[in-house]
This record gives structure tokens, C-alpha cells and sequence, in this order.
């Protein structure tokens, strides 16, 4: 036979595009539309519904960008289409694009009653199959004119991002709103091509199933009367019956299809935006329920969930009932899907607690699968939190983005720094947006890296980031892929039915050790530094607010604001979404931000002052953190660790901390000298050596400087905000030149000007620590530059250490291989510490995460290691926010030589947690003591139930093995239990005793456990 392949091909691609498709809607009768505009925030349903409305037609521009457009759409059903299925196609101007990044809508009756989502390919609303004819037809649409910010040209900087400088010129062309006869004959027939077409190109052309479904498709094509498809239709479809009954073979990979859309709860649009997606996107999945009894729909987020509840109610109502039916299926049980690289340990813990409260209270539903398709890299501290909160198994797809490594396996066992093991799975269809494309499905089994021991895979199927949701299409094409000869078989699941099967198919996987490192999008741990610094002062002023509240209420009967405390820790972890702290989102949201964590800040110190000023006895306010103390000073120390004679969680009488007067130095510049560390920082203003005393050891490598800023070239090869791409560090500039070099106060001050920026800052070394201080204030105004504080340090060493959640990891210093050079930005929270046996160096800080380390051997007869940590501070993208980082930004950073672990884990506490001073008489006692600083107390606060309980979360930092006695003022903590994340009580006790009225922890390596005491 004569090779006519390409020739059918191409002739079914022609027919479905040119003659089939239109023939869906073979007749059409025209809308009556106006319209009513506003261009500032959204206005309610009732004032939109009631709003005065002018005529509008077809090819008008509409909607000011983030504007919102009330259209009233109104028709009669003409007599003649009685009998027959009839929607309207309602097109508000939409662009080939994809769904989500561009104008939307959601329809609703006269009455208020939402029917359901308008998007790019999903714009059809059922009137009836059939009709009687002669129906009046009446719609309102609350249509918002999101801007396209990606464009169609991506990463282009743009103004559109920031409603003060959007500008209002009207950004769509109203299309065709119309009354349409639906033929669902015709529109079965475009499936069942689509299916087999994409089917057929997947397959081997040795293969015979590929001919026998060209012939099918051929016969079928023949069938159609061009001139009159839709007689034609079924005629077309009784040939393809054949090949599409023809049934999957047993060994087919299997794929269990999740409908989902994942929504950013800000990205490209605002938070206030994502209010309306959700609403818009929950309205079309439950009428797609409705529609197709097979259909499963999931939805992560609880705070998403929240927001329907709050601005929609009628949405929601149907969503819980959907909930009820098992149809609508909440998963992931966090508050958002958050990074998971920079939330700090009670925060990461804190998107548990709420977001699985938030699902069992509303919906019974206790998770036990964690849902993050999209998160940019995940900590190794996370595999304890998920199991903490009561789930097991963990899906995301994000780590196939990878550059330069493929990640082996696609169902495996992580383990975190603790030990703990997760069931994990990578869809191996590579998208969290699949559409039921034949590529796809084709691509998940091919790519399925368990081929031999297991057979299942997950698809979350549905478009997503701006949301909209999976289709009627996406539906019909997985009907017909239940069990196709030649593809793999898809079922509609939900999440914990297919991990259930999954794991029972492969009890007993293969092991990925520490951190899941995504390769890309390395730079969302340095850009938009003050949403960074927000979150981090956040969190622990939270940590604070729940120490001194707790210790009020306990110790003087203060209330306790369960409320405030609930609602701010919502708002923190909101903020905590994989686009907002990773500082990859536009303008507005982090603009929004800023201004939230200022008020965020506000009411928490409030919260801290009311408690200090109830439990000092007197005084008229709390001071500033840092503040100088008067006669009669109280020191709350919020640390967990005891400081300057006052115990960790405690305040008492004590000095004010002194530093030590920089003398001058020979040859120029200054000198620091405590009697323990004595510090040279030369006439460049950088710090030439960093002598520890005690141990006889240089800390800064020979001919090196610390304390030095250098400066890169910063355009990554795409992904502006998100990427920063190795070649940067091929080309940099040494900042050395001083505009100033002067003692203030006893700091020495260094000020230095380059481009069109500023830097001041204020080196000194407190009296008694071997410390050195570095306080940078940067006014930046670079654009595409890379800004890093560097310290070369005489320290050979392997491997160094990141805190993380609950512990710290270690990475390589080298790059022996290419995951170890992939690496070349990471994640730390507080400190990194690097060491040889018996010496070590930290560099900690109050609010930066990127850094990156790396290690040279000089030279010459030294012949020694040089490994430098450098701190990323400032970053200048221009897309998605064209003015990113523009501003004052404020650095602590210090250099402890001679750190242990140990001092590292102090000093970033120390360096997060400040002294506070208040004026008072009163001594107050900690709540809590613990007997060996290696188990450090990371939250102590009231149970959420409001029983009175104490609840105590403490985990071992240092990395070995503790045993330590905890004791309670108040409560009885020989009557100690152990509970999850959720303060639910725990059967297994392992590890904890009690002895002389304290509860006795033997904790492993960074074992986190959580105890609830009851009132004595």
C-alpha cells in the first residue's frame, strides 16, 4: 500500500479546523448587550446587577486595566430551534492565549445566583437541551479586565503591573455574543478525531495500531459531506467506533486524572483578583460536576476555600455540598500552597495547623496527601512537618523544571534531616495543567521512571496559575482514554485514592535523601527583599506575641488574643504563597505587601507591649528592640536561649550591652579588640582580619577581605524575578572605593557610593562575644545587578551548614558533580556555619535567605583552602515588577569565628530575637526551662481549643542525639503528652518520661516534638 500518512494527517488537521469545529454551532442569533464600568475596586453583586447599563456592540474596546465591567446579556431563543440544545457563546474580547491571563467573567441570573466562569475556552452558558423555544434569555457577566501581563512577548517589563501606573486605556475588542444551536453530534465527532489524531501521532509508524486508526480516521473524513456536516456527523462517527472500542492492553501505565486548577493566590493579578478566580472557577467545576457524574474536582488552599466563603457564600454552599458528595475534594491541607525553602520552622508548621483545621471544621476532611505542584524547591525540614500534621504523601511536578539534572525517580520515599519518610510522586506528565492531550498522556507513560515495579501515575487535569479549571473537553477526552488500545488508561480519581494505590503497588520504593533542590528559579530567594524582610520580622514577632501573651495570661490573668493571634497568623502564612515571598510577583502585590506587614508589625508589638507592661508591673511602654535602658529597666529575653544573665523566655534587671571603642590602625582604618576577637578593618573600610584569641586562629583568608560587597550583571536567560543563571558570576566588581570611613559612636561607619546607589555601614564588636556586627543600609537604584556581601574565609571544609525548618541541612563546597554545581545559590533561614574538626565559622542574619558558597586553594607555599560565604542582598529585575528592590533596604548580618553549631544556632536566634527593655520592677520567670540548650523551644503558647493548656513545640538543633528535663511554672509538666501539629494527642510516647514533676525528652538528630501540659 501506498504511504498516504502525512496526506491524511494534514487533511484531518485542515477539516478540523475549517469545517467540523464551526459546524458546533451551526446556527446563531445575536445578543442585546450593554454595558457598566468602574474602574476602581470591585463593587458588590447587587450594586453591579443594578447598575445603569449603555448599549454595547461587537468590536467596541472595553475595561481599563484591572477594571471591572458589568454586561447585561439578553435575547429570546428563536421558535424554530424547539427541540434543540441551545447555549450561549459569550466572548468578552478573548485571545488565543490561555485561560486566566487575561479578561475573565462570571456570569450570573437576574437574581444574583452565579451560573458559572467565563474564560478563553470556556466560554459557552447552557440554556437549555432542549428548548421549548421563544425563552427569554437574561445574564449579567461581571467581567474584569485583567491586563495580559506576560504578554506576547514574555518578560518584557511593563507598567501594567501597578494600578497607579497602569494607565485606563481600555484593554479589550468586545467579540460575539450570541445564542447558539449547540449539535452535540458534531461536537463528539471533534473529540473523537482530536483523541485519535493525537493518539495516532504518538504511536510507532511500524506499529499497526497507528494504521489502523489512520484508515479509521481516513474513512470517517471520507464521511463527512463538507458542504453538510452536521447530516454528516454521526456517519463520520459510526466509522471511528471500531478503533475507539478497541481496548487498552493489560500492561497499560495507568493514570489516575485529578480535575484541578491551580490557582496562584497572587502572581500576575492581586490578591483581591484571586478572590474572584476562585469564585469563578468554583463555579464552573461544580457545574461541570453536575454535568458528568465521573468527574472528580480537587482544590488545595484553605485559604482559597475562605475567601469563597466569605465573598460568595452561594458558591460556597455549592462547593460544600460538592464537598458532601464527594466530588469537590479539598487536598493539601496547608493555608496556601507556600514556598517551603523560607518559611521559618513554626510558620511552615503553622500552614498545617490552619489549613487542616480549616478543612476538618468546614468539611470533615483530614488530609492525609500534601498538594504543591508548583512550589520552587522543598527544604529537607519538611518530611518531619508533614508528618507532624498527621499526613504521609507529598505530590508535586515542579522539580521536572530542573536545568540541569533529571530528578531519577517519579514515586519514591524522601527523607528529611530527621529521618523521616514521606511517599512522594512527580507526575510524570509534567504539567499541573494538563488538557487530556494525546502528547501528554503519551508523555507520562513514556516518561514514567517506575516502568517494571509500579504503573501509576497522577494527572492534575485542568487549566491553571489564573485558573479556570478543567473542561467539558478535558472531560470527553478522558471518557474516550478510559481504555484505548495503544494509551495509557486515565480514571478519574481523587488524590488519597490514587496515593492509597500507589503506595500499596510499591511498599517499598526507592530513598531520595535531604533537600528536593529545584535547578531554576534560584533568585526567588533573594528578590523583593523587604516582602522577605516582612515575612522573616513577621515570624518572629509572632513567636514573641504568643510567648509574653501566654506568659501574661498565665502569670497576671490577662486575656489571651486567640483572635488576633488567629487572624495574623493567616495573613503572615498568606503571604508565605510560592509568588509573594519568592518576590515573583507584579507591583501591586508587593506594594500590598509592604503595607500589610507594617500593620502586621504594628498590632504584634502592641499585643508584646500590652503583655511586658502587665507582667514589668509598671511603666509607661515597651522600648524599641535595642533600646538603651534606664534605672528600673526590665529585660525581656525572648531567645530560647539565656542571655546577658537574663533566662531564655524570662526578663530581668541587667546592663545595657557595651562595645568596644574601635581604636585607629596602623597603615589606616580601624581596630576591634575585646580580649577575645580582635578585628582589623583596613582604610577600604573591609575587614582584613578577624583574629580569634582564644584558639590562635585567623578567621579571614591570607591577602582577603571580609565584609566585601560585590556587585554582578544580573539578566538571567528568562524567568526575570526568578532566575539567576550561573554566568553571572563570570564578569563582578569588587566595591572598595569609600566615600567615608569614620568611628560613630563605637561603631565603625563605611559609607560608599557606586552607579546610582548608596551603601552606609556600621561595623562593631560587642564587649564580651566573639562577634563582629555589620549593620549595611543600601539606598539601590541599580537595574539588572546582583549585589552579594562576601567573606573569604581560611576554612577548609567539605561540606557547610543551612539552618532550615526544625535543624539545618549540609551541602557540598565543591562541585565533584553536577547536582553539587546546580547548586551554586541556596536557601539558608537564620545562619550558615562551615568548620574543620575543632573550628568554625558562622555568618548570620536578620533577613536575607539567598547565599552561596564556594571554596579555592591559593597559591604558592600557603597552599591553603579558601571557602567563601556570600550573602545575597539586592537583586534588580525588571519583570514582572519593573521597579523591583528601588529603595532603602536595611541589613544585620555578623561574623561569629569559632562558632560551634551550637553558637550558630544561638547567635541567629539572638540576631532575630532581640532584647526588648520596659519599664518596671518585676522579675518574670519563664514559663518553661529547658536543661540543655541543644533542644531549643520554638513556640510556647496557649492550646487553640481554649482550654488553658500549655502547648510546647521543641526540637533538637544541633544535630545529635539530646536528653533534657523540661520544666513548667504553672503547669503540670509531669503530666506532659505529646501531640501533633494539631494539638491532637499522640498513642506513641517514645521518648518522653516524667521524673521529680518535669518531663524528660530523649530526642533524636532535629526530632521535633510537640507537648501539652494541663494547668497545675
Amino acid at each position: 500500500m501506498h504511504d498516504d500518512r502525512k496526506l491524511v494527517e494534514a487533511r484531518l488537521e485542515r477539516v478540523l479546523r475549517e469545517r467540523i469545529r464551526p459546524a458546533i454551532h451551526p446556527e446563531t442569533t445575536p445578543l442585546t448587550v450593554e454595558i457598566w464600568s468602574t474602574s476602581g475596586e470591585p463593587v458588590p453583586v447587587a450594586e453591579g446587577l443594578s447598575a445603569t447599563t449603555q448599549p454595547i456592540s461587537a468590536g467596541t474596546p472595553w475595561g481599563s486595566p484591572w477594571g471591572t465591567s458589568w454586561f447585561k446579556v439578553s435575547g429570546t431563543v428563536p421558535a424554530e430551534w424547539a427541540g434543540r440544545t441551545v447555549e450561549a457563546v459569550l466572548d468578552l474580547g478573548f485571545t488565543p492565549r490561555t485561560p486566566g491571563f487575561q479578561c475573565e467573567g462570571l456570569v450570573y441570573r437576574p437574581d444574583g445566583t452565579p451560573v458559572k466562569g467565563l474564560h478563553p475556552r470556556n466560554s459557552a452558558v447552557r440554556v437549555g437541551s432542549p428548548v421549548a423555544g421563544g425563552e427569554t434569555v437574561r445574564w449579567h457577566i461581571e467581567a474584569a479586565s485583567n491586563p495580559d501581563i506576560d504578554g506576547e512577548v514574555p518578560f518584557q517589563p511593563t507598567v501594567l503591573g501597578d494600578r497607579a501606573t497602569a494607565g485606563d486605556a481600555p484593554q479589550y475588542v468586545l467579540g460575539q455574543m450570541v445564542l447558539a444551536v449547540f449539535d452535540e453530534t458534531v461536537w463528539n465527532l471533534v473529540l473523537d478525531l482530536e483523541v485519535l489524531g493525537e493518539l495516532m501521532a504518538e504511536l510507532p509508524l511500524e506499529g499497526a495500531r497507528r494504521w489502523e486508526i489512520l484508515r479509521a480516521v481516513s474513512r470517517a473524513l471520507d464521511a463527512v459531506d463538507l458542504q453538510h456536516v452536521n447530516a454528516t456527523a454521526q456517519a463520520a462517527r459510526d466509522e471511528l467506533a471500531g478503533v475507539l472500542a478497541a481496548p487498552a492492553v493489560p500492561a497499560a501505565h495507568r493514570i489516575s486524572a485529578v480535575g484541578h486548577a491551580h490557582i496562584d493566590s497572587a502572581w500576575l493579578w492581586p490578591l483581591r483578583e484571586t478572590v474572584r478566580k476562585v469564585a469563578r472557577t468554583a463555579s464552573n467545576m461544580t457545574a461541570l460536576l453536575d454535568d458528568d457524574p465521573d468527574f472528580i474536582f480537587t482544590m488545595s488552599q484553605a485559604q482559597q476555600f475562605a475567601w469563597i466563603k466569605e465573598h460568595r457564600p452561594e458558591v460556597f454552599a455549592r462547593v460544600k455540598q460538592a464537598v458532601t458528595d464527594g466530588r469537590f475534594v479539598p487536598t493539601g491541607g496547608m493555608w496556601v500552597e507556600s514556598d517551603t525553602n523560607m518559611p521559618g520552622s513554626e510558620a511552615m508548621a503553622r500552614q498545617f495547623v490552619h489549613g487542616k483545621r480549616f478543612f476538618i471544621e468546614e468539611f470533615g476532611v483530614d488530609n492525609e496527601e500534601v498538594w504543591l505542584p508548583d512550589t520552587f524547591g522543598f527544604a529537607a525540614g519538611l518530611p518531619q512537618i508533614i508528618k507532624a500534621a498527621g499526613s504521609k504523601w507529598l505530590l508535586t511536578q515542579k522539580i521536572s523544571w530542573s536545568r540541569t539534572n533529571t530528578f531519577p525517580h517519579h514515586t519514591f520515599a524522601w527523607e528529611g534531616i530527621d529521618g523521616t519518610r514521606v511517599f512522594t510522586h512527580f507526575p510524570p506528565v509534567d504539567s499541573y495543567n494538563c488538557e487530556m492531550a494525546g502528547r501528554q498522556i503519551a508523555h507520562a507513560a513514556r516518561n514514567f521512571k517506575e516502568k517494571g515495579v509500579a504503573s501509576r501515575s497522577l494527572a492534575p487535569t485542568g487549566y491553571g496559575d489564573g485558573g479556570g479549571g478543567t473542561t467539558r473537553e478535558m472531560v470527553a477526552k478522558a471518557a474516550r482514554l478510559r481504555s484505548l488500545e495503544g494509551s495509557a488508561t486515565v480514571e478519574w480519581e481523587a488524590p488519597a485514592d490514587f496515593f492509597a494505590k500507589a503506595e500499596a503497588e510499591y511498599p517499598d520504593p526507592p530513598v531520595w535523601v535531604g533537600e528536593l533542590y529545584l535547578e531554576l528559579h534560584r533568585a526567588t530567594l533573594t528578590s523583593q527583599a523587604q516582602t522577605k524582610r516582612g515575612n522573616r520580622r513577621s515570624e518572629h514577632l509572632l513567636y514573641e506575641a504568643e510567648l509574653w501573651a501566654t506568659t501574661a495570661a498565665v502569670r497576671t490573668g490577662a486575656p489571651y488574643p486567640y483572635e488576633a493571634l488567629d487572624r495574623i497568623w493567616k495573613t503572615v502564612l498568606l503571604h508565605q504563597f510560592h509568588d509573594i515571598l519568592p518576590g515573583s510577583s507584579i507591583a501591586w502585590v508587593h506594594s500590598e505587601a509592604r503595607r500589610t506587614y507594617a500593620l502586621v508589625a504594628e498590632e504584634l508589638e502592641g499585643i508584646i507591649g500590652e503583655a511586658q507592661r502587665a507582667l514589668a508591673g509598671t511603666g509607661e511602654g515597651a522600648g524599641s528592640s535595642g533600646e538603651r535602658a534606664g534605672v528600673g529597666d526590665v529585660v525581656f529575653n525572648s531567645a530560647p536561649h539565656g542571655r546577658g544573665g537574663v533566662p531564655a523566655g524570662g526578663a530581668g534587671v541587667a546592663g545595657s550591652p557595651e562595645t568596644v571603642t574601635p581604636a585607629v590602625r596602623e597603615g589606616g582604618g580601624y581596630i576591634l579588640d575585646n580580649g577575645l576577637l580582635r578585628v582589623e578593618i583596613d582604610a577600604r573600610g573591609l575587614v582584613v582580619s578577624a583574629y580569634d584569641i582564644a584558639a590562635g586562629r585567623e578567621s579571614i583568608a591570607p591577602g582577603q577581605a571580609g565584609n566585601l560587597l560585590q556587585l554582578h550583571p544580573d539578566l538571567p536567560n528568562q524567568w526575570d524575578a526568578w532566575d539567576v543563571d550561573a554566568f553571572y558570576r563570570n564578569v563582578g566588581a569588587d566595591l572598595t572605593d569609600v566615600a567615608d570611613l569614620r568611628v560613630d559612636g563605637a561603631s565603625v561607619r563605611v559609607e560608599r557610593a557606586f552607579g546610582d546607589s548608596r551603601v552606609v555601614q556600621l561595623l562593631s564588636l560587642p564587649a564580651d562575644a566573639k562577634r563582629i556586627d555589620i549593620d549595611t543600609e543600601v539606598d539601590w537604584h541599580e537595574t539588572e545587578r546582583f549585589l552579594k556581601l562576601a567573606f573569604p574565609l581560611d576554612v577548609r571544609a567539605d561540606r557547610y551548614a543551612s539552618e532550615t525548618q526544625f535543624g539545618h541541612v549540609y551541602r557540598p563546597t565543591h562541585q565533584n558533580t553536577s547536582w553539587e554545581w546546580a547548586k551554586f545559590e541556596a536557601c539558608n533561614h537564620r545562619f550558615v556555619h562551615l568548620d574543620e574538626p575543632g573550628w568554625g565559622v558562622a555568618l548570620v542574619n536578620d533577613a536575607t535567605y539567598g547565599h552561596d558558597v564556594t571554596r579555592a586553594v591559593r597559591a604558592g607555599a600557603d597552599a591553603g583552602t579558601t571557602t567563601t560565604v556570600r550573602a545575597s542582598l539586592l537583586r534588580a529585575p525588571r519583570f514582572p515588577d519593573p521597579e523591583t528592590d528601588q529603595g532603602v533596604h536595611r541589613f544585620r548580618h555578623a561574623l561569629v569565628p569559632g562558632a560551634t553549631i551550637a553558637d550558630a544556632v544561638r547567635e541567629g536566634y539572638r540576631a532575630n530575637l532581640p532584647e526588648r527593655r520596659t519599664s518596671g520592677a518585676n522579675a518574670v520567670a519563664p514559663l518553661v526551662t529547658v536543661d540543655d540548650d541543644a533542644i531549643v523551644v520554638s513556640a510556647v503558647k496557649l492550646a487553640d481549643d481554649r482550654s488553658g493548656d500549655l502547648v510546647v513545640r521543641l526540637y533538637e538543633a544541633n544535630g545529635g542525639r539530646a536528653r533534657a528535663t523540661l520544666r513548667a511554672d504553672g503547669f503540670a509538666a509531669d503530666r506532659a503528652g505529646l501531640t501533633d501539629l494539631l494539638e491532637r494527642p499522640l498513642t506513641d510516647t517514645a521518648g518522653l518520661e516524667t521524673a521529680d514533676g518535669g518531663a524528660v525528652l530523649t530526642l533524636r538528630p532535629f526530632q521535633m516534638v510537640t507537648l501539652r501540659l494541663p494547668r497545675a
